[in-house]
């Protein structure tokens, strides 16, 4: 998957239908994708049969290359590129006379997700196929087809297949790129730095107030009088209370015999 030129990657190549490989005949469609300036892009190729080739064989000096009509002259590595010097990463298309393809994604996959592989045969048949990674046996189906699930990095590598009797596809590379980040929430965006700022004044608060309290502790006001007061308790002593202030009592005392 190797090119010729040497760019920086700002663009998109998107491919329709997403595969690598086709039949003599079947049509595909490439165009470039960048918001805003598409029209500026063009579809590059090298193939057997060119080097640095403009894709155009509907619609020249435009972003869109549709090939109505492939063959295997058009294997090969395509590409967006501008004049300024931009590129997106290539793509290889492989294109076969022969009776067995692998439908297999042309553009990178994205890690964690379902892909899906497809053994073709041309005329369709109903035979077994076997699918290889790296020329190692992963799986074999009577309909054709087997699915590769939570694709990881580990993933990546040559693949094809192969129908007893019909033959065998070409070998293609399955990219797996890591999962973007998500982006940031333009609301905790905001609202982190007002937090950070309410919390900056808070403690800047604090911190005049703790100043202000530690100055003004044990200071006396020049203003006020003051003075030390000493109390003291003295024990009081046992008093009689006054005989006249005493209650008195009377009784009649008889003198008997004695």
């Amino acid at each position: 998957m190797a090119m010729l030129t040497l760019c920086a990657a700002v663009a998109a190549l998107r491919v329709l239908p997403d595969r690598s490989q086709f039949f003599q005949y079947e049509s595909v469609s490439l165009s470039c994708g960048q918001e805003g300036n598409s029209a500026a892009w063009r579809v590059k190729r090298n193939t057997s049969t060119s080097v640095h080739q403009e894709c155009s064989s509907e619609r020249p000096n435009d972003s869109h290359c549709f090939i109505h009509d492939l063959y295997p002259l058009d294997n090969g590595a395509y590409w967006c590129e501008s004049a300024a010097g931009g590129c997106s990463d290539a793509v290889n298309i492989t294109v076969t006379a022969g009776p067995v393809i692998l439908e297999i994604p042309v553009l990178p996959v994205t890690e964690g997700d379902d892909v899906s592989l497809r053994c073709r045969t041309k005329p369709t048949s109903n035979l077994t196929a076997d699918f290889y990674k790296d020329g190692v046996l992963i799986g074999s189906s009577s309909a054709g087809n087997i699915s590769v699930p939570a694709v990881s990095q580990a993933d990546e590598g040559l693949y094809r297949c192969a129908v007893s009797g019909a033959g065998g596809s070409s070998e293609s590379w399955l990219t797996v790129r890591g999962r973007p980040e998500p982006p940031d929430s333009p609301l905790a965006g905001f609202l982190l730095p007002v937090v950070g700022a309410c919390l900056s004044l808070v403690l800047l608060v604090l911190l005049v107030l703790l100043c202000l309290w530690r100055r003004h502790k044990g200071r006396v006001d020049p203003d006020v009088s003051y003075t030390d007061v000493t109390i003291t308790q003295e024990a009081q002593t046992n008093r009689i209370r006054d005989a006249a202030a005493a209650p008195t009592f009377y009784s009649t005392v008889k003198p008997g015999n004695t």
